[in-house]
């Protein structure tokens, strides 16, 4: 009988890499990838940010209450 090849994933290659390390390096890890998020979380934030001041410069943002929203999906 020929047993299947099980494909071992990037992501549990990873997972077993870091595994490895001692505690105190998967700690130092786990700090430099939660501050890499934050800032990717920062840059995504401006860049939304960027496209709706532009939105809003060519005239694309429209303001009111809920009620002329709800309104406008009537339409």
């Amino acid at each position: 009988m020929i047993e299947p090849t099980v494909k071992t994933s990037t992501f549990q290659q990873a997972i077993d890499f870091i595994e490895a390390l001692s505690l105190e390096d998967q700690e130092i890890l786990i700090d430099i990838i939660q501050k890499r998020i934050k800032e990717q979380k920062r840059r995504q934030l401006l860049q939304d940010i960027a496209e709706v001041e532009s939105e809003y410069a060519e005239g694309k943002v429209k303001f009111g209450t809920v009620d002329d929203f709800l309104a406008e999906l009537d339409k």
